[in-house]
């Protein structure tokens, strides 16, 4: 539970503290499997198998994140020939 913790605390950093979109979306892939840590090391601990169901339910929506994430920066990244996420509140309405 502690190194899920500290992935978690890392992505959350990362998160807060990055400003190009690709690194956005890494440090989202971070805290989701931190997540997935999390519920493996509890399942383990209470010897259910619960854990490892939650872990591919959360496989298959990082891969739906990262799937939609990256169409939308590569969009993103067509029109403004910019990774910064400032970039779109710059939109004229």
């Amino acid at each position: 539970m502690l190194l899920a913790a500290i992935l978690f605390t890392l992505g959350l950093i990362g998160l807060i503290a990055r400003r190009n979109l690709v690194f956005v979306l890494m440090s989202l892939e971070i805290m989701l499997n931190a997540a997935g840590v999390a519920f493996i090391a509890a399942g383990a601990r209470w010897g259910q198998p619960d854990g490892q169901i939650m872990f591919l339910f959360i496989l298959a929506m990082a891969a739906a994140e990262v799937s939609v994430g990256l169409a939308l920066v590569l969009q993103l990244y067509h029109r403004f020939k910019t990774l910064d996420d400032e970039a779109p509140s710059e939109m004229r309405g």
